[in-house]
């Protein structure tokens, strides 16, 4: 198990330039917003506008603070995302506009590059829980409570990359709250 600590995040701008995004995680290790296979990242997201375009890319949005968010697509579908919403999967080059609900958000963004990788992405609070993973990586986002995986501490923003086959067993204290990000090579 690999643990990333929140002050080890790397701080970039946005592709669109509007603002910026702390990058978690991305494969390979280095890659440009440009040519990834994968990325975990959040952003802050302080004004309404549109998402920056990534071609061939899948994309799951989550939102961690604020109000929500609605998102317009370019196609005339809207759908709208806060606290209580599951992560909501989209294609990464489908055209959208973010218009907030009521103020300022901080999001998770996990985007995997279509026909070369797969993700999911799960909100768990509290704990005990027990998660597996098949193939490839399980990523934990911790982002509420003291988290114990597999006997390790993870802090509030901290994360753990574990390499697939592998079980982790979860557990918070006093609550908290962690995504589960799943991704899983093509066959």
């Amino acid at each position: 198990m690999r643990i990333i600590r929140a002050a080890d995040c790397k701080v970039m701008p946005w592709k669109n330039g509007g603002g910026t995004t702390t990058e978690i995680a991305v494969s390979p290790e280095g890659a440009p917003l440009s040519d990834f296979d994968w990325r975990i990242s959040m952003a802050h997201v302080g004004q309404d506008g549109p998402f920056s375009s990534f071609l061939g890319i899948d994309r799951t949005l989550s939102v961690l603070t604020g109000n929500g968010i609605r998102l317009a697509f370019g196609d005339g579908e809207t759908v709208a995302l806060d606290r209580a919403t599951a992560p909501f999967f989209f294609a990464a080059d489908r055209a959208v506009d973010g218009v907030l609900v009521d103020g300022a958000i901080d999001d998770l963004n996990v985007m995997s590059r279509r026909g070369a990788w797969s993700h999911s992405v799960e909100r768990l609070a509290g704990g005990p829980h027990e998660v597996a993973a098949e193939r490839g990586l399980l990523v934990l986002v911790a982002r509420h409570g003291d988290w114990q995986v597999n006997g390790s501490a993870l802090a509030a923003g901290d994360n753990a990359v574990l390499q697939a086959p592998v079980t982790a067993k979860l557990a918070a204290e006093n609550g908290g709250e962690l995504f589960v990000v799943k991704l899983a090579p093509a066959r």
